[in-house]
This record gives structure tokens, C-alpha cells and sequence, in this order.
């Protein structure tokens, strides 16, 4: 493979992914081309049983979509989705004979959350890993995937919670609510994930895949699901007045590190 901004190594049926996209892993056409490339080598590898996500940013797990190359990482998306959606290029890796891990250190905010909610499991680093769906801020909806995964996972009024305040959820509370499986202390996480992700590794690959099936055909939303909530996210982005959030949120630093550091009271101004 020849990635731009996903740095990879395998070992015993596990395929290690570390998202390094500077300056804070925003998902945009090289890295939803990246992404496209790794699941379909992946996919086509028959050693390949796991895939564990990772960044190499300790701030950043993924930030968010660029709200500035929209139309540009749909595209890419298409390449593997067969649409203009990275929804469904996130469900397609939920669908997926693949058992996907991700390990999350910093934040994974809009469709960074979205990602890792179309992974099969998520553990992430108590006191260093945020989440939040920040699209309310901008007048939008979760448009790839977030209603129809924390819905299921954390209950109406949890989902209802999160999707409207925007606001920015630690591993703590991300454990409780069930938006992942585990917190762990930093030093432990990476141990962990390398031991759940071999060990998974070493049983039959019909069976893992039997049992991920079964468990898609219990819990996993209907494509159509998806691809009404990408279309109108693109819908929604196109208002007036998600425009004008936009380029608010832009002058005050939206999309740059500082920024995004501390994220949720700059979405929670931006009618000031």
C-alpha cells in the first residue's frame, strides 16, 4: 500500500492502522482515500483477520470532517461506498468480515465519533480520550452514522443528549453511557487492545466472521438508514445558516489545533 496518511504494520493476522494526517487528523480526501485503500487490502489479505485504528497524534484521534473539502472526500468515499457518502464507507467497514478495534487517544469528535462507532469495538484512554457530536452547533445532523449506532448503544434520552448539546464527552462518561466498550489508563491501553486484537486473531476466520454477521443482522442499522441522514447532512450544510455558522466557527479557530483543543464552548458562541 502506498498511504499518505495512515502509517501501517502487521503481525500474526493483526493489520496495526496509525491515522497520521497534520495537523489534527481532520478526515479529508487523502485520508478517505487512505481509508479506502487499507479496508480494500485488508479485505483481499486472507491473513488479515483484525484491524486495529490508532493515531499518532496523542491530541487527535480523528477531529472531524473538513468543512472546507466536502465535496472532495465524498468522492473518495464513492471509490469503496459506491456513493458520495462517508457513511457508507464507514458501514461498509461495520459490514465487513474485518474485526475492527479502535484505540482512542484524544479526540474523535463528529465524524471522527462516527468512525469509531462503525468499528466493532472501542477502548479508549481514561482522562486523555474526548467525544462529542458537534453538528447541532452548525444547524446539521450526524450524517455518517452517529444516530443509527448511539441510538442502539446509549438509549434515546443518552443519544438525544449528546447529538443536541454538542458537547465534548470524557472516556469516563463515554464508558458509562456505553458509547464505548472500556476506559483504561493510558499506559495500559495499548497493551490491551495488542493483546484483545491477537487473541481474536488466532481463532478460526469463519467463525469470527459467522458471529460478526449474526450480530450485524441483530444491531446494525439498514443501509437506507444511513444513506437518508448522509444526504441530509449534505442537505443541511448547504443552508444559510449552516454557512453562517461555518464561517463563524472558522474566524474563531474552528479546524486549528488551539482551537480544537478546547472545542465546545467556541460551537456554544457562535450565535453571540
Amino acid at each position: 500500500m502506498n498511504l499518505e496518511t495512515i502509517k501501517t504494520k502487521s503481525a500474526e493476522g493483526v493489520l496495526f492502522a496509525e491515522i497520521d494526517a497534520p495537523p489534527m487528523n481532520l478526515i479529508g480526501p487523502e485520508l478517505v482515500r487512505d481509508f479506502v485503500s487499507l479496508i480494500e487490502h485488508a479485505e483481499s489479505d486472507p491473513d488479515i483477520k483484525v484491524v486495529v485504528f490508532r493515531s499518532t497524534d496523542p491530541d487527535f484521534f480523528i477531529s472531524h470532517v473538513d468543512v472546507t473539502r466536502v465535496s472532495e472526500y465524498r468522492n473518495e468515499a464513492a471509490r469503496l461506498a459506491g456513493e458520495l457518502s462517508i457513511g457508507l464507507l464507514f458501514r461498509h467497514l461495520s459490514q465487513s468480515r474485518l474485526i475492527s478495534i479502535a484505540q482512542i487517544e484524544g479526540r474523535a469528535r463528529g465524524a471522527g465519533s462516527e468512525f469509531v462507532l462503525a468499528c466493532d469495538m472501542r477502548f479508549a484512554a481514561r482522562g486523555a480520550a474526548v467525544f462529542s457530536q458537534i453538528e447541532a452547533a452548525f444547524g446539521a445532523l450526524p450524517g455518517a452514522g452517529g444516530v443509527q449506532h448511539l441510538a442502539p448503544l446509549v438509549g434515546r434520552g443518552r443519544a438525544l443528549e449528546i447529538m443536541l448539546s454538542a458537547e465534548d464527552y470524557d472516556a469516563d462518561t463515554a464508558e458509562r453511557y456505553g458509547w464505548i466498550n472500556r476506559a483504561l489508563p493510558p499506559l495500559e491501553l495499548a497493551d490491551f487492545v495488542t493483546a484483545l486484537a491477537h487473541r481474536i486473531a488466532r481463532f478460526p476466520a469463519a467463525g469470527l466472521a459467522a458471529i460478526k454477521d449474526r450480530v450485524n443482522a441483530a444491531c446494525l442499522a439498514p443501509i437506507e438508514d444511513f444513506r437518508r441522514d448522509s444526504d441530509l447532512f449534505g442537505e443541511s450544510l448547504r443552508h444559510e445558516e449552516a454557512g453562517r455558522r461555518i464561517r463563524r466557527a472558522l474566524e474563531h479557530g474552528f479546524q486549528t489545533r488551539d482551537a480544537e483543543l478546547s472545542l465546545a464552548p467556541l460551537l456554544g458562541s457562535l450565535d453571540q
